[in-house]
């Protein structure tokens, strides 16, 4: 699959690394994090069949301009508004996937009449983190620990304050491992997502996992979802180390909304069932 890349600027200035490929209507992109970068290249090409795919690097991550704030959901908002406007026309479709699914979310929330329709990926609800952030750290150190040798080296890097390049990325790596329920493959997945490796926004990331923090599991949030007049697909993959009954808020308060769960795949639905995926995703952009 081809690609086209293209620098779109946002209303401040920051310029935000983009690529685009396929036909028909527009269907944006937005990566997972907070702090990471698209990371969707083999999946966006199978989708490009049926839509015209935009990625996009978020603010400060990955290939768009690095170091540059505020790392605040309306400003990433907006900046996913500059996208839009220079690739699609008001009723684009969205696909976000974890922190971007949380992010395509807020969208949807600030300018309904632009959003056709959101597929929601792998996300943890709009309750507070209580409702699944402690079940997410005992399954990580659980499934990390199935190699006691990669967990004691993932403990033995993140106690560390300083890094080189090369031990972030094997950081991130062992960590990703995590995501995947198929362990004899895990490694192998998680080295795919960091490459290339662009390095991770660490700031951006903590900033706006605070921000998530005070912000989600208010009651303005639920009422806000209930109101949404946007049809939402959920997608969950059942293996996901993240308790899928987090995401049980979001569905009860969304008027307009149908659930998939592929019960094979965990926090990555497409590379673990990739069939699954694409047929979510095709049953929500059609």
């Amino acid at each position: 699959m081809t690609w086209t890349e293209e620098r779109v600027t946002a209303d401040d200035g920051v310029r935000l690394w983009t690529a685009r490929a396929g036909q028909g209507e527009p269907l944006v992109l937005c990566h997972g994090g907070p702090g990471l970068w698209d990371m969707f290249d083999g999946v966006g090409g199978e989708l490009a069949d049926r839509a015209t795919v935009i990625r996009w690097d978020q603010r400060g991550c990955g290939r768009s301009q690095r170091g540059e704030g505020p790392w605040t959901t309306e400003r990433f908002v907006a900046d996913l508004d500059a996208v839009r406007d220079r690739f699609g026309r008001p009723g684009v479709a969205l696909l976000g996937h974890s922190w971007g699914a949380q992010l395509a979310l807020g969208y949807a929330l600030a300018h309904p009449e632009r959003v056709s329709t959101l597929v929601y990926v792998s996300g943890t609800g709009i309750g507070p983190d209580a409702d699944w952030h402690p079940d997410y750290r005992r399954n990580f150190l659980a499934r990390l620990g199935d190699h006691p040798e990669r967990l004691a080296r993932w403990r033995e890097l993140t106690g560390r304050r300083l890094f080189t390049d090369q031990e972030a990325r094997e950081r991130a790596v062992l960590q990703w491992s995590v995501e995947f329920e198929d362990r004899d493959r895990a490694l192998e997945h998680a080295g795919r997502m960091a490459d290339p490796w662009f390095g991770v926004a660490t700031e951006c990331g903590k900033v706006l996992n605070e921000e998530r923090k005070r912000l989600w599991g208010t009651p303005a949030l639920y009422t806000a979802c209930e109101s949404l007049d946007v049809p939402v697909v959920i997608v969950d993959g059942a293996r996901d180390i993240r308790p899928r009954s987090a995401v049980d808020s979001l569905e009860r308060a969304l008027p307009r909304v149908r659930r998939v769960t592929l019960p094979t795949a965990g926090h990555l639905p497409w590379v673990e069932d990739p069939d699954g995926f694409r047929a979510a995703v095709a049953t929500a952009i059609h």
